[in-house]
């Protein structure tokens, strides 16, 4: 598929080298990390080897992103900012965007063109609407209770990946790898379990055939990318002399390794440096744990102690040995794998969230706590706690979430927590004041806290101890005792 005539090659730009390619990907979740990402290896692996995987983008609410990107052609800057310096590559990958709320039957073509043979997903956790508990669908989601009353014209991840294998299925057309890059645990295997419920709800025969004939590669991502402001837009008029609304920001580091199981085919990902490996496992796991966990505990933290970005947390001295001993006890809990050097990529990682050229947010960091903490603080909280190691570092981490999540509702502000359960942590929270009570009201949230930990007097007490230093001292504070 060609860009057509609609989506004309932007004056100024330069020359699109894909012009004429077809597509071969449809991706869904448009946003920024997509762009500074997925799409950017997919295009090193296209310039490298050729191919037909230019990348058909849905955006699955807003409609100002397909307005924007196909105004340019689908083409857009990244900024990679360096300590000593900023870099600006054009990106040609996308051919078009497809506004789902606006144009649903268009996304469900996309996905059921023989020509798709990949879909990638990014999403965010929240948006599958999969009880990762039980690994079945949550059917009090409202995309998942929207979709299984109108399977034919679905709006969420789940009923549109199942609604277009359908499709293809009875057409007689091979069906589409589905290529989850959410930071979640086996990623793969849950947006399979998934598919197959959703699917089992309307149609036994139709989820056997996807168990048996869709296939669902893990992956692990990795590249930290702020939310685009006014100064990402302004470097790329001063570097490149044109306006670009797509514009994103993001580090000199980036990581993808996926495991390789693409029976249709797939660009060559690994001639732009993608790691196509057996068992994506131990990637993931050291990332969700030493990467994802540090910076949940930096977010949380941030947000009490008055620190905007990642890179202030990490300027103050103590935050930052904080930081770097829970990668280490966090390491600990991993199983080793000859090919990775835990400490080395500890010491890369404190490098990168002090790069004082990305200003990632804390704010950023600190939505959607519900969904995040499990894989990264819990289950590995778990792990040390059942092997008898030190649990100090992720009971901070788990008591900040908990005092920034009170601080907002004592303020009065709950409808601002951004999380899918705000209505439950308000409700919970509501009238506690102690340490003791905040901690039993959020512990005992249904399907939160592993009960190994809930049900341990070791783990309460090391959570409400820190929980009660925060809130009659401070975070700052917390952090010196932890580390004296």
């Amino acid at each position: 598929m060609t860009v057509s005539s609609q989506n004309p090659h932007p004056a100024g730009w330069p020359e699109n080298p894909f012009a004429g390619r077809g597509h071969g990907i449809v991706h869904i979740g448009i946003g920024a990390f997509h762009r500074a990402h997925q799409a950017v290896y997919t295009q090193q692996a296209m310039l490298a080897a050729g191919g037909d995987w230019r990348i058909i983008g849905v955006s699955p609410r807003s409609t100002d992103i397909a307005d924007q990107l196909n105004v340019q052609g689908g083409a857009y800057c990244v900024v990679v900012r360096n300590p000593v310096g900023d870099e600006c590559q054009t990106v040609h990958a996308i051919s078009h965007v497809i506004a789902a709320a606006r144009d649903g039957d268009a996304v469900l073509s996309a996905l059921c063109d023989p020509a798709t043979r990949i879909v990638t997903l990014t999403v965010t956790e929240k948006a599958y609407g999969i009880d990762r508990q039980t690994m079945t669908v949550a059917q009090d989601h409202a995309a998942i209770a929207h979709d299984l009353a109108n399977p034919q014209h679905p709006t969420g991840v789940l009923g549109l990946l199942t609604e277009a294998l359908r499709r293809r299925r009875d057409a007689g057309v091979a069906p589409f790898t589905c290529l989850c890059c959410d930071n979640l645990p086996e990623n793969g295997v849950v947006l399979r379990a998934g598919v197959v419920d959703f699917a089992r709800h309307l149609d036994p025969a139709l989820a056997d055939w996807i168990d048996q004939n869709v296939h669902f590669p893990s992956s692990m991502v990795d590249r930290i990318t702020p939310a685009s402001t006014a100064d990402t837009y302004e470097t790329v008029r001063t570097m490149t002399g044109h306006e670009d609304a797509c514009a994103v920001e993001t580090e000199p580091f980036s990581q993808w390794v996926i495991e390789d199981d693409f029976p249709t085919g797939r660009p060559a990902w690994e001639q732009a440096g993608v790691l196509m490996v057996d068992d994506v496992r131990p990637f993931e796991h050291m990332k969700l744990r030493m990467l994802n966990g540090s910076h949940s505990l930096i977010a949380y933290l941030g947000q009490l102690a008055g620190f905007k970005y990642v890179r202030d947390v990490m300027g103050d001295d103590d935050c930052a040995k904080l930081v770097h001993a829970h990668m280490r006890a966090a390491a600990q809990t991993l199983v080793p794998v000859a090919a990775l050097d835990f400490a080395s990529y500890a010491d890369d990682l404190v490098a990168r969230f002090q790069n004082p050229a990305i200003a990632h947010e804390t704010r950023q960091i600190a939505m959607d706590g519900t969904e995040k903490l499990p894989q990264r603080l819990l289950h590995p909280a778990q792990d040390a706690l059942n092997d008898g190691k030190d649990i100090g570092t992720y009971a901070i981490a788990v008591a900040f979430w908990m005092a920034y999540v009170h601080k907002i509702v004592a303020q009065g502000k709950g409808s601002d927590i951004s999380d899918p359960r705000q209505a439950e942590i308000m409700t919970a929270l509501t009238g506690q004041s102690t340490a003791q009570d905040i901690y039993n009201a959020l512990s005992h949230l249904p399907g939160l806290f592993p009960l190994a930990l809930t049900s341990s007097p070791v783990w309460a007490q090391a959570v409400t101890v820190r929980l009660n230093r925060i809130l009659t001292q401070s975070a700052l504070d917390a952090v010196k005792v932890e580390l004296s």
